[in-house]
């Protein structure tokens, strides 16, 4: 017990400053940017340096087990015990961000915490009192605890609240319709409808959905790009919730026979984001899907958009273009946007003018001018590209090019003089020509504007813990192209606590890219069907959708099923 002291005393004196100088991870200089920083910010230290990308979660990890000599712990790894979970309230927890996960294994006297802030005395004299346990901390990161606290406590606390919340609505006799009055604001939904947010990020889901069934609200999150049921709901408090995601995104309360859009910020682990919501009415009542955008999540690196050497140089040397049309195509939700808000951070320097007309904006870029399409001002992509061109713009984004007038002012700004961006939905590079020739364009005027086109979609990466090697059988040999008595391994899907279960984690892209060589523009302006283009192209050395799916099979990156689905029609 006496050293037990001694260590508790010695951390006492030792700041997280001193902790991170001592270990190399930051300078004095750093530490006094850190420190001005914090000042009236509410922040704690780490969290201040990690949010100004002075050092990572992990290095801060690093440096605490190290000085303090203390063990760290993966909490996803980890099976909490739920004598251990009902120990210590939840509210205690989230106030201090660390979660008990076990009893020490030489004395039940001890309980094992794990702590983003094992300095924190306050923290572990709370749980002294609370248990009469010694504490015995260990280090974790502050995103893993959350997930942790999400995991084994996120839907006990909200239905509580929302038994609650049932109850007293019982008592009070009311109708389902009175739901939408004076009660919105309670408290119970107000929670629901936050934790909902809250778990959806911590999960890394892209979409929310809020589904009206005939005796219950299913809940299911987008995540990787598939849907998973997440919880039920008793269908009496659809009313509810559907209004106070009403009144967050500021649209009309007492309209429930018309779709309706509306916005929401939500900081989520001091993190912003961008949520967009839409509300159709169904048989069973409004259905809502959110979706989530995190403010700096699709101003990407370059280098993290998973662009092979060949590709990148192809995109990089498009990119130096000074005018002409690069065409970004695919379906919904294949990462075009993230594309196209890298290529522009790319280019945005001090000597250009950039202008977006995009409906919706979906990310702010500091330094770049963005107009939200307003049809009911008369706004429409064409009429604002055209008060665009009086704008002396050197680049023009253009978020979705969807009729004959707006390519029309497209293909007529670049050349003139402009780089124009843009976004199609095509199935491949070489079918993007020939819909803008569908569209009204002459093939002269496309093939002398048109500098490139990327056709994209979007794989799940394989779970690295948890993906299992496998000899291919012979039709996954076809598909693969090889021949039928090859000796290759594949990785398939096999599902742990780390990925959910699901078998992956994370999404990579995969390109196409078509840059508009000379002998491209010669048979794009003879009229020239996709497939003559499809093959000039690939014998200049374009690769697939197909061939690039297929190298990450190969690489054990992603499975062949999942290279099915982004190359069906291959």
């Amino acid at each position: 017990m006496e050293k037990g002291v001694c260590v508790m005393e010695s951390r006492k004196k030792l700041r997280l400053g001193d902790v991170l100088i001592n270990s190399g991870v930051i300078t004095e200089e750093q530490l006094e940017k850190g420190l001005q920083l914090q000042k009236g910010s509410g922040r704690k230290l780490g969290e201040t340096l990690v949010d100004e990308g002075i050092v990572t979660e992990d290095n801060i990890l690093r440096a605490l087990s190290s000085q303090l000599k203390l063990g760290i712990i993966d909490l996803q790894n980890v099976t909490i015990e739920e004598n251990v979970l009902s120990l210590i309230p939840v509210n205690v927890l989230k106030k201090h961000k660390m979660i008990p996960f076990e009893y020490s294994p030489d004395n039940m006297n001890i309980l094992r915490v794990a702590m983003a802030d094992p300095m924190d005395m306050a923290a572990i004299d709370d749980i002294n009192i609370i248990t009469n346990l010694q504490v015995e901390p260990v280090v974790s990161t502050t995103r893993g605890i959350m997930i942790a606290l999400d995991k084994y406590y996120g839907n006990a606390e909200v239905n509580s609240a929302l038994e609650e919340y049932a109850k007293e609505k019982e008592s009070q006799m009311m109708e389902q319709e009175d739901m939408y009055s004076e009660d919105v604001n309670n408290s119970p939904i107000v929670q629901l409808v936050k934790s909902m947010i809250e778990q959806a990020v911590r999960q890394r889901s892209s979409d929310i959905h809020i589904e009206p069934m005939e005796r219950q609200v299913r809940i299911r999150y987008r995540i990787d790009g598939a849907l998973y049921e997440r919880a039920t709901y008793s269908i009496r408090l659809l009313p509810a919730m559907v209004a106070r995601i009403k009144i967050i995104g500021g649209m009309d309360i007492a309209e429930k026979r018309k779709p309706q859009d509306g916005r929401i910020t939500q900081v989520v682990d001091r993190q912003e984001f961008d949520i967009r919501v839409s509300i159709l009415p169904t048989v069973y009542g409004e259905k809502v899907v959110m979706r989530l955008t995190s403010k700096n999540a699709l101003s990407k690196e370059k280098s993290q958009l998973g662009l092979g050497p060949e590709d990148m140089k192809k995109f990089d040397h498009i990119l130096q273009n000074p005018h002409g049309i690069l065409l970004v195509t695919g379906p919904t939700g294949s990462g075009k946007s993230t594309t196209l808000y890298t290529a522009l951070s790319e280019l945005n320097k001090e000597d250009v003018n950039i202008i977006t007309v995009e409906d919706p904006v979906e990310a702010n870029i500091d330094g770049i001018n963005q107009v939200q399409v307003n049809p009911k001002a008369n706004l429409t992509f064409a009429s604002a590209l055209r008060s665009i061109l009086r704008q002396d713009p050197d680049i023009i984004m253009i978020g979705e090019i969807r009729d004959q007038e707006t390519a029309s002012i497209a293909v007529q700004a670049s050349i003139t003089g402009h780089l124009v961006v843009s976004t199609l939905h095509t199935n491949s590079a070489a079918s993007t020509i020939t819909r803008l020739e569908d569209m009204g364009i002459e093939p002269y005027l496309i093939a002398d504007s048109t500098i490139g086109v990327i056709a994209q979609r979007l794989v799940r990466r394989l779970c690295p813990e948890c993906k299992k090697a496998k000899k291919a059988d012979a039709e996954e040999l076809e598909l693969l192209n090889k021949k039928p008595d090859e000796d290759i391994t594949i990785y398939a899907p096999c599902g742990c606590s780390r990925c959910d279960g699901t078998g992956f984690k994370g999404r990579i892209g995969v390109y196409e890219i078509m840059e508009i060589t000379q002998p491209l523009r010669n048979i794009i302006s003879k009229n020239g069907g996709a497939e003559d283009i499809k093959e000039k192209a690939l014998s200049e050395g374009m690769h697939t959708l197909r061939m690039c799916a297929t190298d990450y099979v190969l690489q054990g990156i992603t499975s062949v099923s999942e290279m099915i689905k982004v190359s069906f029609d291959s």
